[in-house]
């Protein structure tokens, strides 16, 4: 199996069966493979975060298949779910989301731990993952001591923490001045290059979209 994230023919609408539905994605189908980074590119309201919510197991589609690493999750219950999350996925969104009262290591640190790594294996990981990202001077620095910039390189640590086998990323640089989207996108697409996982990357930054293997368009999406 080649494809790391499979989606055939995602239908989902909303409101369904009431008197207004609203149909998001109808028919989609696409693929990524294993070590690529594939950019996904619509409008605002195109369903780009509806269709990352349902590759990513926060969201259920009304109808077609997901396959994560070849392992079909259309009807499988929470359980099975929450455990794909934890050691398949990894997600980055707009914002950092870190918790506030942590450190930026511990931050990185706590996902491992609730995936069952020691302590020590734990504390190594997000010291390593840091200095990848040239913020090892700031492991102990909280959230509001960062700027958004690193805030967000701490977001990328922490979503690879357990090492997962694809990234899903939801406007990972759309919070930051033009600059530093840049400096920022370079320094994941560093780290994902030298982790070797996949990446789906929704951006409606084209310059950022065009340094990726592909891109999806919205509405052209296939197989």
């Amino acid at each position: 199996m080649n494809d790391v994230l499979t989606l055939e023919r995602i239908c989902k609408t909303y409101g369904k069966g009431g008197p207004a539905p609203v149909p998001v994605l109808s028919d989609l189908s696409l693929s990524v493979a294993r070590g690529e980074v594939v950019a996904l590119v619509a409008p605002s309201g195109a369903g780009k975060s509806t269709l990352l919510h349902i590759a990513g197991l926060l969201d259920t589609a009304d109808s077609g298949r997901v396959l994560i690493d070849g392992r079909e999750f259309s009807g499988q219950g929470d359980r099975a779910r929450t455990e794909a999350r934890r050691v398949s996925l990894g997600f980055v969104y707009q914002f950092h989301h870190l918790l506030p009262e942590f450190s930026a290591a511990e931050n990185i640190i706590l996902p491992q731990l609730a995936n069952g790594s020691s302590d020590r294996a734990a504390r190594a990981r997000a010291a390593d993952l840091l200095e990848r990202v040239g913020l090892a001077h700031r492991a102990g620095h909280r959230p509001a001591q960062l700027s958004g910039g690193e805030q967000q390189r701490v977001a990328f640590c922490r979503a690879l923490a357990n090492g997962p086998a694809l990234l899903l990323a939801d406007e990972p640089t759309g919070n930051l001045d033009p600059a530093t989207s840049d400096k920022v996108f370079d320094v994941l697409m560093a780290l994902v290059r030298d982790t070797g996982l996949s990446a789906l990357i929704a951006t409606h930054n084209l310059d950022l979209a065009s340094r990726m293997d592909r891109v999806i368009r919205l509405g052209e999406a296939h197989a």
